[in-house]
């Protein structure tokens, strides 16, 4: 499996928002749910219309490890599923199906969702569906949001990790020692 990158623009993560929501309201979804969220692939990929339809939070059983997850929506996610529902006739169901309808979308076709909206914005770096995770680990990290907390998020056993996973440098931590100047 191929080492994947947060996005660390949010010039970018727009651009990419504003690509899939011209072309594909669902794949605009499976975005912002993903950025917003930390789920991984294969929790966002499960969830019913019936998990998010009407809901201020999201209540699911993680796939890999098995712990309960319980978490509010924001209002970016909760105004990407009003859109995303209202321009559907489905009322029950995957929340991302497949052409099919009977099934989701597959890990590797939602791969390729981001991958390609990335390309055309013309991010360079290794994206796949974890940089969702990813970004989202970053921005919250970025924004002031204590490295343990988001640990706890991301179900990570040391913050170590975390900062590792999110991609925060040993040269970004350095420049908190050469800028803070008290």
């Amino acid at each position: 499996m191929e080492y994947v990158e947060p996005i660390r623009s949010k010039k970018q993560i727009a651009y990419i928002k504003r690509y899939l929501k011209c072309n594909n309201l669902r794949d605009y979804l499976l975005f912002v749910l993903g950025i917003n969220s930390g789920l991984r692939i294969s929790d966002l990929l499960l969830l019913t219309i019936d998990d998010v339809k009407d809901k201020d939070r999201i209540t699911l059983r993680e796939k890999k490890t098995g712990k309960m997850k319980d978490f509010p929506l924001s209002d970016t996610c909760k105004q990407a599923i009003n859109e995303y529902l209202e321009s559907t006739d489905f009322t029950s169901g995957w929340l991302f199906r497949s052409k099919k309808g009977d099934r989701p979308i597959s890990r590797i076709q939602a791969y390729r969702i981001i991958n390609n909206a990335a390309r055309f914005i013309g991010i360079q770096e290794a994206i796949g569906t974890h940089t969702l995770r990813k970004t989202f680990g970053y921005w919250a990290y970025k924004s002031g949001v204590d490295v343990t907390k988001i640990q706890k998020l991301l179900n990570h056993s040391a913050p170590s990790v975390t900062l590792s996973y999110i991609g925060i440098t040993k040269e970004e931590l350095d420049n908190v020692y050469i800028n803070l100047n008290l």
